[in-house]
């Protein structure tokens, strides 16, 4: 707690929702206490010597003495590489199973006693200690990943199986509790037996053979004798479940390849498996197979179905099956997730490397040195470039350099931590000091994605791994306008009718959590919007579209609340460790949280939509999805300890916290398609993970109204672009105070080029709509959104382009030349696709600016003047306009001068040259691909033609640039 919360929290004090407040924090704070392992001593383990290879398709795996190494190259030069036995799936963020290995990636022995698995497209070397170079084919180094480093938990003598009893309900004399040095027990026909004893003489750990020399004592479980001796595995070439005393391995009972959580226990029947298989047969159906992969979570649901011990070489680990259908209530927890507890990673890439990325985040677009955490969070009010986390986190990094640019993916939704620190280049002869990056995860898998090549290349990657982007409906590319607080209907017909009376364009109004009824979610407070349907049919016919929020907590006891508790055997709410509902405080009151991890809750919740589509409404925002419970102190969301679903692998807030935006999306996003699929949803969500771009957007949040958070928006939009979310946008003017009316306009003028277009207010700030601000603001506006309206279709041809190819609407201005230096550093202007670069005013008072300009002859779209880059010009820039340019030779759809169509614009190339552009045609509201038109230009003597793929000549095209 800093001084600003705890001022705020003393001040709660003397309300009756601070009082709640405050008493939610303990409640949150008490459910910790019982619900998560107490945290004691740790013991580091690496991963030791390399022992022994073994190839597979696209790579292989590198076993070494306390661990061992997946490494695969994919097809298109993707890179997967995971330790302890991690696997790509299940995954929240990979679609699919992932891409095909590639078959011509080789394991080869590479110099110094390590190897390198030898692609088309990428090289990939690891050392005999374990540490890893991703490189060019050309041997450049682009990134090298130091041997990682696990801190596992040491349970003293006696404790193992209360460590056990405190994560869960899991019985005791189900699961095999064990000590350090301890030996591995094998399963007993109803289940392990209790392992303990001291360290004894060990050697480095556990043998090639899977055998070390630690002693190990067995005790008799109730389901049948456990077998001890030792560190004895259950699988040849050091593989599948071992043990050693090692003293720098933690503790010597440690599964190589899977979490040493507690296993699913109950009454069916076990199974046991060798070889190198790696699927083992679950006994029930639903979720994510209803088994506990070696890559999940350790925590294990004890359900119906016994856990079957797999055992074998390479990959295989642990698992247990799970007939799927148990309570959330019942789940285990361990101090031991995914693979031993915490772990750190330390990274280096090149000494002129700029990083970029992990989400949204109000420093960027560069990042530079500091810490960014990765826990999504509500900064409780305004925020700027100096505040972080934010509501969007994710582990994605993209690393650009002059040898190349490369994009990381640490596939690990925990809570965790990144210290970047950029490189520093030689003087003269001297040495250069490399960039560094340091990872550190509370628990989870370690696993992770690599994409090198062009910036256009990894993200074409990037979303090919992860699910293309959703495409808006044509009219969600156009102006909104929100506000908290609108009060009724009449407000809302009021607000209308100014922006008609005006001519000023207007796509769509969002209805704030003022129109819920109590703000409980799907209700509509009947005296302030007597006729919902009918207002939004009223709009709909002047053609403005009505969006809903959607928040996910629920009222505590109202219907919807006891309907959720129907919803499979257990209810649709999360519980905690002792299988109590978990309660926050929200806007409603105490409210329960849906787990969006389960998917009988994603589907009862996705059917929900159905209301708020009788009511008219035609897009959603998700809002407080971080998820929020407010507190006095501490962080304002879920306990830890809160037990989540997470399709059937089981596990706590720890891990779900970060993903639970991504359920919510989901939910709704397949909801939405099974009662219109006739239509595209449009939903954007406040918060997310990786992946969430197949869902939605997102916006920036509450952004404090201010310069700095004017800088702060486009930070965002360019960040999240490179993550793979290309549709966002900021609250135009800010959401909590009173922009003058130079700020808004600068801010009109940046949301005008930017993928959401959206003014949004608290219900205590200032006015949004453009005539609040006198006359001459409103004309600025009026011109604002007349040329965004014009740019409309170009805006649906990226839409359809994200999809297509991963590259966001707004790109840095180094997306075509990510080796110019100058370019990497610009932070104040942007690309609009291909064609366009908007430089917008950030500062106060300015009416002129600098613009570094790409390679290449740009126009200025208001002067018709042509500049040649690269390099960097300065441009009038006063309260009407911002400098916008245009690349020569680019070809863009518009919409046309009657405003019933769609008509070509071209911009001369130079003399000499050529140029083109690509158009989609919006198929209609449907999920169609939409029909691509390819056109080139050049100059036919003194005149500039546009031709079509056929080569034939273009009519009605509108010529610029002469």
């Amino acid at each position: 707690m800093d001084g600003r919360d705890l001022v705020r929290a003393v001040k709660d004090i003397g309300t009756e929702r601070g009082r709640r407040t405050w008493l939610s924090a303990w409640r949150r704070r008490r459910a910790d206490a019982v619900g998560l392992p107490r945290r004691g001593a740790e013991r580091a383990r690496v991963p030791g010597l390399l022992v022994g290879t073994e190839p597979r398709p696209g790579g292989g795996v590198l076993r070494f003495a306390r661990s061992e190494l997946v490494v695969r190259v994919m097809a298109g030069g993707v890179v997967f590489w995971a330790w302890d036995g991690a696997a790509a799936t299940p995954s929240y963020a990979v679609v699919g199973s992932g891409p095909e290995p590639d078959l011509r990636a080789v394991l080869e022995p590479d110099t110094g006693g390590g190897w390198r698995v030898v692609s088309e497209r990428v090289t990939v070397a690891v050392s005999r200690y374990g540490a890893l170079e991703v490189r060019t084919p050309g041997g450049t180094v682009l990134r090298r990943e130091s041997p990682p480093r696990w801190w596992e938990p040491v349970p003293l003598a006696g404790e193992a199986a209360e460590g056990v009893a405190s994560a869960g309900a899991c019985p005791a004399d189900a699961t095999a509790a064990r000590s350090d040095g301890s030996g591995s027990g094998s399963a007993g026909p109803g289940g392990t037996g209790a392992l303990s004893g001291g360290a004894g003489a060990s050697t480095d750990g556990p043998e090639p053979d899977g055998t070390g020399s630690g002693s190990g004592q067995a005790a008799a479980g109730a389901g049948g004798p456990g077998t001890g001796s030792g560190g004895a595995g259950t699988a040849s070439g050091g593989t599948g479940a071992r043990s050693g005393g090692d003293g720098a391995r933690g503790r010597g009972d440690e599964v190589a390849s899977a979490a040493a959580g507690a296993a699913g226990t109950g009454a069916g029947a076990g199974e046991t498996r060798s070889g190198s298989d790696r699927t083992a047969s679950p006994d029930g159906t639903g979720g994510r197979g209803d088994e506990v992969d070696s890559a999940a979570a350790g925590a294990r649901r004890a359900g119906t179905g016994s856990g079957g011990t797999v055992s074998g070489s390479g990959e295989t680990g642990a698992r247990s099956g799970g007939d799927g259908s148990g309570g959330r209530g019942n789940e285990v927890a361990s101090a031991a997730v995914g693979g031993g507890g915490r772990w750190g990673l330390r990274s280096e890439v090149p000494a002129d490397a700029r990083f970029f990325g992990l989400g949204g985040r109000a420093s960027g677009p560069r990042l530079r040195d500091g810490a960014y955490r990765l826990w999504n969070t509500d900064p409780k009010g305004g925020f700027g470039p100096g505040v972080d986390p934010l509501y969007l986190t994710m582990p994605v990094q993209m690393v650009v350099a002059d040898a190349g640019t490369h994009l990381v993916f640490h596939d690990n939704c925990w809570d965790g931590r990144v210290v970047l620190r950029e490189g520093e280049e030689g003087v003269g002869s001297g040495p250069d000091r490399p960039g560094a990056s340091e990872l550190r995860m509370e628990g989870g898998p370690l696993r992770c994605w690599v994409l090198v090549g062009t910036p256009a290349r990894v993200l074409q990657g990037w979303s090919a791994l992860t699910g293309g982007a959703a495409v808006p409906p044509e009219w969600a590319l156009g102006y909104q306008h929100a506000r908290w607080g609108f009060g009724s209907a009449a407000e809302v017909r009021r607000v209308v009718a100014g922006y008609a009376a005006r001519g000023l364009a207007l796509s769509a109004v969002h209805l704030d959590i003022d129109h819920y009824d109590g703000h409980r979610v799907f209700t509509v407070d009947e005296e302030r919007f007597p006729d919902l349907p009918g207002l939004a049919r009223e709009l709909r016919e002047q053609g403005v579209r009505l969006v809903s929020i959607v928040d996910p907590a629920v009222k505590a006891g109202d219907a919807l609340h006891a309907a959720g508790l129907t919803v499979g055997s257990g209810g649709a709410f999360v519980r905690d460790a002792r299988g109590r509902e978990v309660r926050g405080e929200v806007w409603p009151g105490e409210c329960a949280y849906p787990d969006f991890t389960d998917p009988e809750v994603r589907e009862w919740w996705g059917g929900l939509y159905e209301e708020r589509l009788g009511q008219g409404f035609s897009g959603f925002w998700h809002d407080m999805n971080e998820p929020v419970s407010f507190a006095a102190f501490g962080d304002a969301t879920l306990p830890r300890s809160a037990r989540h679903a997470m399709d059937g692998a089981g596990g706590d807030h720890r891990e779900g916290h970060n993903v639970y935006a991504l359920g919510m999306a989901r939910a709704g996003w397949e909801g939405l398609v099974r009662l219109r699929p006739e239509e595209r949803p449009f939903m954007f969500s406040r918060s997310g993970w990786a992946g969430m771009q197949r869902y939605g957007g997102t916006w920036s949040g509450d952004v404090e109204t201010s310069w700095e958070g004017l800088r702060a928006s486009l930070a965002l939009v360019i960040g999240l672009g490179l993550c793979g979310v290309p549709y966002s946008g900021p609250d135009v003017g800010g959401f909590g105070g009173s922009p003058s009316p130079e700020l808004y306009v600068r801010w009109l003028q940046l949301g005008a080029y930017l993928p959401l277009f959206r003014t949004h207010s608290a219900i205590w700030a200032g006015r949004r709509e453009p005539w609040e601000f006198g006359p001459e603001v409103e004309e600025q506006a009026r011109a604002v959104m007349a040329e965004r309206e014009r740019l409309r279709p170009y805006f649906v041809t990226l839409a359809h382009m994200a999809r297509r190819t991963g590259a966001p609407y707004v790109r840095p201005v180094w997306w075509g030349a990510p080796e110019d230096r100058r370019l990497r550093d610009c932070e104040d202007a942007f690309l609009l696709g291909d064609a366009l670069l908007v430089a917008p005013v950030l500062e106060r008072g300015a009416d002129r600016r600098a613009v570094r300009l790409p390679r290449g002859r740009w126009y200025d779209t208001a002067t018709g003047a042509a500049y040649e880059g690269p390099g960097q010009i300065l441009l009038d820039a006063p309260q009407g306009r911002i400098p916008v340019l245009a690349r020569a030779g680019a070809v863009l759809p518009v919409r046309s001068a009657g405003g019933g169509g769609v008509e070509l614009e071209v911009w001369a190339p130079a003399r000499g040259r050529t140029g083109g552009g690509v158009v989609v045609r919006d198929p209609g509201p449907g999920f169609g691909a939409g029909r691509v038109e390819r056109y080139t230009s050049r100059w036919a003597g003194e005149a500039v033609v546009v031709e079509d793929e056929t080569g034939a000549p273009v009519e009605g095209v509108v010529v610029r640039g002469l």
